[in-house]
């Protein structure tokens, strides 16, 4: 009988979780906290789950590992070295865990991402099969070594080229990687668009395992960019263990109760599209749609902690939402409502406003005297990417806030109309919506940063 390994994909968080099993029986790998995802897909496929393992105590989202092993009654099995508040199976280096006649799974130790990280050997009836490789070596990459801190970040970086080696020595050329992180996750050091991989072809396109150990530590630091400020509370929330999460609809807000939380200055999210939010929307409100990574940016714009409001063209927008948040933690939110702009405003159209979008050809056009469609030209141009973009290239004369930063920093934007610029325009979207809600004048450019210089915009490096 063959094992097989079954994917469930997290793309809003960058990450992947796994069921591998032998028709019978199966083991589960750094399940997400929505657990009815792998309950239903063990369901369709008639296998029982009799483990369910950790590679690391995660630091992007809150695990849905202990509620799984005790929904199954499957073993939970977590790093030795690890402190934690509940009753697991400690695994440490060199440990079986026999999942059927046809397979198991060695543990290694493969420090890195983590001081105590594991990865886990699968074995078939015929050897090794591959391995789960959680944030130690990843697609082209590795995961990154500065989140418990960056006075760890050089000793991480350390052991990470370590593991990765090991990995590389132990498995044949054709034995598969399956990572956790890697896919869009702020926990991959870098990123790739590869669907699958190797450990052959990881050596011949992973720095890590073509890299001399002090040239991959220094590559790897030098590449280190912010990451979610909610990743502060996801360890010690994993080492606690989390319970079952509750997705059951959360309290309605009527017009009065969202003019009142707008007024408070709290957190009233649109999930709608920022095209549908750019042409109408309710005033004092913030463009986190669905159609990007909301939680991530959510979760890294509030406060911990702050109460949210979720406001969506259908209740299953409102579903999804509260399964995103509460994959990071956000649990539930303080109130959601359905409908449109106008519902919520109750029909007062002076509650409701619009936020212009334009291109990069209309920028170039307004810098050079010509704003279209009658709009104001800007007297600043906000660029709310990260660090590392900005390094890599930016237009001539654009204010540096990244987005995180921006709702502590909004005084600090020069005064007079700004036109807000990103990588696609879903940051942008959400920065002019903050700076509306602040009392600005915004809009945001809805457009590929890579048409910038094609619009005749000069972009220029930090060196110039």
């Amino acid at each position: 009988m063959t094992i097989a390994v079954e994917v469930v994909e997290t793309s809003t968080l960058g990450d992947r979780s796994y069921l591998a099993h032998d028709g019978r029986l199966a083991v589960v790998i750094d399940p997400q906290r929505d657990i009815d995802r792998i309950l239903a897909l063990a369901g369709g496929l008639g296998v029982r789950i009799s483990h369910v393992v950790e590679t690391h105590l995660h630091n992007d989202y809150v695990s849905g590992g202990l509620a799984l092993a005790r929904v199954t009654g499957a073993r939970y099995g977590v790093a030795a070295a690890d402190d934690v508040g509940f009753d697991r199976l400690p695994l440490s280096d060199g440990d079986e865990i026999t999942i059927s006649g046809e397979a198991a799974l060695t543990v290694l130790a493969t420090p890195g991402h983590t001081f105590h990280h594991l990865s886990f050997l699968l074995h078939g009836p015929k050897g090794p099969v591959g391995v789960f490789t959680g944030g130690s070596l990843l697609f082209g990459t590795t995961g990154r070594t500065d989140l418990l801190g960056a006075q760890h970040a050089r000793t991480l970086a350390r052991h990470q080229h370590a593991s990765a080696r090991r990995l590389a020595d132990l498995l044949p050329q054709g034995a598969q990687v399956w990572p956790t992180h890697g896919f869009g996750s702020f926990c991959s050091a870098g990123q790739s668009d590869a669907p699958a991989s190797t450990i052959g072809r990881e050596r011949t396109v992973n720095p890590v395992l073509r890299l001399a150990a002090d040239e991959f530590v220094t590559e790897v630091l030098a590449g280190l960019d912010a990451f979610p400020a909610y990743y502060a509370h996801m360890g010690a929330r994993n080492a606690a263990g989390a319970d079952l999460l509750d997705l059951t609809p959360v309290r309605a807000a009527d017009a009065d109760a969202l003019r009142s939380r707008i007024a408070a200055g709290e957190w009233v999210v649109d999930l709608r599209s920022r095209k549908a939010f750019a042409h109408r929307h309710l005033t004092g409100t913030l463009s986190l749609g669905l159609d990007g990574p909301m939680s991530t940016w959510l979760g890294w714009l509030m406060r911990w902690g702050a109460p949210v409001t979720l406001l969506g063209e259908s209740d299953a927008q409102i579903s999804q939402a509260q399964r995103e948040l509460a994959r990071i933690g956000i649990d539930r939110p303080a109130a959601a409502a359905t409908g449109t702009p106008e519902q919520w405003a109750a029909g007062d159209r002076s509650h409701l406003g619009s936020l212009p979008s334009v291109t990069y050809p209309e920028l170039a056009a307004a810098l050079a005297g010509r704003p279209p469609r009658g709009l104001p030209a800007p007297d600043v141009v906000l660029d709310v990417r990260l660090g590392d973009e900005w390094r890599n290239g930016h237009l001539a004369g654009a204010v540096p806030i990244p987005l995180p930063e921006l709702p502590d920093r909004v005084a600090q934007v020069p005064v007079g109309v700004v036109w807000v610029y990103c990588g696609s325009g879903y940051r942008a979207a959400a920065a002019a919506s903050l700076l509306a809600r602040a009392g600005r004048t915004a809009a945001f450019v809805d457009d590929s940063y890579g048409a910038a210089a094609d619009a005749g915009l000069s972009v220029v490096t930090v060196d110039g």
